[in-house]
C-alpha cells in the first residue's frame, strides 16, 4: 500500500507536472515501477519460515537471507563476518570469544546484542540434552559436534563459547541467530508450533514480508549492517512438479534465475540469448533409501533389514543408464554418502557393485529369497515381496528413476509399486514423519530423494547415526561401529587422522547399503544477464550463484542497465549431453506483482529536492494568486 504522504505528492505532481518535468529529469521520478525485483524460481515450495522446522533447500535459502549466522560463509565457503565481526580462540583451545558488531540492529530497529546469541545457542543446548531434538533436528549437530558445553555474554558486545575439546567447527555453524525479543516464549518443547509469520525480524540483508503457497517475498532490511545488492526485493517463486512451467516463465523474462530445471530444458537454455546456464558439481546426491528399521512396524517385509538383500538389489541398478537417460549426462555414478565435491574426504569403496542382473539373481537365491510359483520372490516368512517406492513431486527425475528401478527389480523377481507424493505430504503426513505412528517407525519401504551437504562432511555423515533415528534418519539404519567412528573422526586432532576414520565409515555404509547412492547429480541453474550483473559463483570456481551456502551472492548483484558492461561470463564446463526431446513449454501466468513498499529506490536527497520544488511551486503560485487579487482590489 502507498503511504498517504506519497499519494498527496502524487496529486501535487499531477497538478504541476509540466513545471516539475522542466526542472527534474524524468529518470529521477519515483514510482512503484522503479522497485528493482529479483525473481527466482525453484521446484520446491517453502515448508516453514521457522528455520528450525525447514527440511528443504529453499528453506535454508530463505533463512540465510533473513538471519545472520554467527559467522557467515564467504565466496569460497571461508569464514567471514556475520552476527559477529571478529573472533578469537583461547590459548588452551577450549573457548572462543566472538565480538558482536557495535550498533547492530534487528530489522524492527531493536538492538541486536550478545544476549540474542546466548538465547539462540541455549535453545539448541537445552533442546538436545538427553538426545532431545530441536524442531526437525537438522541444525542440532552444529553445536553437538562442536563439543559446546556453555555459552555466556560477559557484556552486550561479547559472547564466550566453551567446549570440552579443541574444535574449529564453531566458525562453520549453520545455526541462525534469532531475536530474543521475538522468540522469548519459544522453547524446545513448543518450537514446532512457532510459525514465524511475516514480517520476519532478522539481521540479514533481506526480510520476508509476504509468504503464500506460491511464493515468498523479501524486501531490504534498512538496518542491515553490510553491503546489499541492487535488488530492492526478492521474490522466490515455487514450481512444485512443474519445472517446465518454471522454464517457460524464465524464457518470458518473468524470472531472473531458476534452480533445478530439467536436463532437457537446461540444454535449450545453454544457447539462449542473455543467459548463463551452469551445470556445477553438487555437494549432495540422489539416493534410493531402504527402510531398515528392525524393531517392528514400518516396512512391509523383513527382507529390507537384511544387508545381503540390499546388496543383491544393488547389482540390479544400472547407474550409468540413469545418468544418461534421466540426467542426460549431468551427473556421475554414486557410491558413498560423502560426495566427490568433498574432495578432501571422499573415498571410493572397494568392490563396487556394477549392473549385473545374473549376479543379482544369484545373490538373492543365496541369501534365502527364492521365487514363488508366479516368479515373485518371497521373504523368510514366506510372504511375497512387493516393495512400496515413494518419490516426491518436486523433480520429475525421481519418478523416471523409479520407472527404471521397477523394471530392473522386476527382472530379479522383486515387485515394486511406485507412487509420486506431494513433497510436503511425504515429509509430514506419510513416510518420513518420525512421530507417526511411533518414533522411528516409518511407514514406507523405499524412497528416492536427495540430500545436500555443507562444506563440512558431518552434515551428511550424521544422518546415518543411530541417534538420528526419530529425527533426520530416513533409513532407520543403526550400526554401533559407524557411531563410534563418527565420534572418533569428530574428535580427531588432525585432518589426516580424521580421514582414516571417515574412510572406514564410507566402507561400512557402502557394504551395509541402507542407501544405494544412485548418482551425484549436477546442480543445474540459469540466469539472465541483461537485468542484473555482478553474478558470482560460490565457490568461485565450479559453483553457482544461489542455493549454495549463505546469502553473500545476493549482496553482490548490480543493476545491469546502469552498470558498465561486465566481462563476459564463462559458464562451468558441462558434460556432454545425450540429447532429448523437449515438449512445448506450457503457457504460464505472470509471476506475482509485489506491491510497492515505499521503502526503496528513492534516495533521500532526491525526495528532499522534489519536496522543495513542490513547495516552491505551490508558494510561487499562491503568491501569484495573492498578487493578482491585490491588483484587482487596487483597480477597483
Amino acid at each position: 500500500m502507498r503511504s498517504p504522504l506519497r499519494d498527496r505528492f502524487a496529486r501535487t505532481f499531477a497538478a504541476f507536472g509540466l513545471a516539475i518535468a522542466a526542472l527534474l529529469p524524468a529518470a529521477t521520478m519515483v514510482h512503484a515501477k522503479d522497485i528493482l525485483t529479483l525473481r527466482v524460481g525453484t521446484v520446491e515450495a517453502l515448508d516453514s519460515l521457522n528455520p528450525f522446522e525447514t527440511a528443504l533447500n529453499v528453506g535454508y535459502e530463505v533463512f540465510t537471507l533473513n538471519y545472520d549466522l554467527l559467522v557467515n560463509f564467504g565466496p569460497n565457503n571461508d569464514p567471514v563476518p556475520g552476527f559477529a565481526d571478529t573472533w578469537t580462540q583461547s590459548a588452551d583451545q577450549l573457548s572462543w570469544t566472538f565480538h558482536i558488531r557495535d550498533g547492530m540492529k534487528w530489522s524492527d530497529g531493536q538492538p541486536a546484542t550478545s544476549a540474542d546469541v546466548v538465547y539462540t545457542y541455549n535453545l539448541e543446548l537445552q533442546g538436545t540434552k538427553n538426545d532431545g531434538v530441536v524442531g526437525l533436528g537438522y541444525l542440532d549437530p552444529y553445536l553437538k559436534d562442536s563439543f559446546v558445553t556453555g555459552v555466556s555474554a560477559p557484556d552486550a558486545s561479547h559472547v564466550v563459547i566453551t567446549t570440552s575439546r579443541p574444535t574449529s567447527k564453531l566458525t562453520h555453524s549453520y545455526i541462525p541467530i534469532v531475536p530474543q525479543h521475538i522468540w522469548k516464549n519459544v522453547t524446545p518443547a513448543n518450537i514446532n508450533d512457532f510459525l514465524n509469520n511475516p514480517p520476519v525480524v532478522g539481521t540479514g540483508p533481506y526480510q520476508v514480508v509476504e509468504s503464500t503457497s506460491q511464493y515468498v517475498r523479501l524486501t531490504r532490511n534498512r538496518y542491515y549492517w553490510g553491503k546489499q545488492g541492487a535488488e530492492d526485493e526478492i521474490v522466490i517463486q515455487y514450481y512444485p512438479s512443474a519445472p517446465d512451467t518454471m522454464v517457460a516463465a524464465f524464457k518470458n523474462n518473468e524470472l531472473d534465475y531458476i534452480h533445478s530445471p530439467s536436463a532437457e530444458s537446461f540444454n535449450q537454455l545453454k544457447t539462449a540469448p542473455n543467459t548463463v546456464a551452469l551445470a556445477s558439481e553438487g555437494n549432495g546426491f540422489t539416493q534410493l533409501n531402504y527402510n531398515t528399521y528392525t524393531k517392528g512396524g514400518g516396512a512391509s517385509t523383513t527382507a529390507l533389514q537384511d544387508p545381503l538383500f540390499r546388496q543383491a538389489l544393488g547389482y540390479a541398478i544400472d547407474k550409468p543408464t540413469l545418468i544418461q537417460k534421466v540426467l542426460l549426462g549431468y551427473g556421475t555414478p554414486g557410491s558413498t554418502q560423502v560426495p566427490p565435491w568433498e574432495k578432501a574426504w571422499h573415498t571410493e569403496p572397494s568392490d563396487l557393485r556394477t549392473f549385473d542382473i545374473a549376479k543379482s539373481n544369484s545373490l538373492l537365491d543365496a541369501a534365502g529369497y527364492p521365487r514363488g510359483s508366479d516368479g515373485t520372490r518371497v521373504d523368510k516368512q514366506g510372504k511375497p515381496i512387493n516393495l512400496r517406492l515413494y518419490t516426491p513431486n518436486t523433480d520429475p527425475s525421481y519418478a523416471k528413476d523409479a520407472q527404471f528401478i521397477q523394471d530392473w527389480f522386476g527382472q530379479v523377481g522383486i515387485k515394486v509399486s511406485a507412487q509420486v507424493l506431494d513433497e510436503g505430504t511425504l515429509v509430514t503426513d506419510e513416510a518420513l514423519d518420525t512421530t507417526k505412528p511411533a518414533k522411528g517407525q516409518l511407514d514406507y519401504d523405499m524412497v528416492i530423494w536427495g540430500w545436500v551437504g555443507d562444506p563440512d562432511p558431518n552434515a551428511l555423515l550424521q544422518i546415518l547415526l543411530t541417534s538420528s533415528i526419530g529425527s533426520t534418519s530416513d533409513s532407520q539404519w543403526s550400526d554401533p561401529q559407524y557411531d563410534t567412528l563418527y565420534d572418533q573422526q569428530n574428535e580427531a586432532a588432525t585432518d589426516a587422522e580424521r580421514k582414516t576414520y571417515m574412510d572406514q565409515m564410507q566402507q561400512i555404509f557402502y557394504d551395509a547399503a541402507p542407501y544405494d547412492i544412485l548418482y551425484y547429480d549436477n546442480n543445474l541453474d540459469a540466469y539472465h544477464t541483461d537485468k542484473f550483473a555482478g553474478w558470482q559463483n560460490q565457490p568461485v570456481q565450479g559453483g553457482a550463484p544461489f542455493f549454495q551456502d549463505g546469502s553473500i551472492n545476493y549482496t553482490l548483484l548490480t543493476d545491469a542497465t546502469l552498470a558498465t558492461p561486465a566481462p563476459s561470463v564463462t559458464a562451468n564446463p558441462a558434460p556432454a549431453s545425450s540429447g532429448g526431446t523437449v515438449a512445448p513449454a506450457p503457457s504460464v501466468a505472470p509471476a506475482p506483482n509485489p506491491t510497492d513498499t515505499g521503502s526503496s529506490g528513492s534516495p533521500l536527497p532526491l525526495i528532499v529536492g522534489i519536496i522543495a520544488v513542490a513547495i516552491l511551486l505551490v508558494g510561487f503560485i499562491g503568491l501569484t494568486r495573492r498578487r493578482r487579487a491585490a491588483a484587482a482590489e487596487d483597480d477597483e
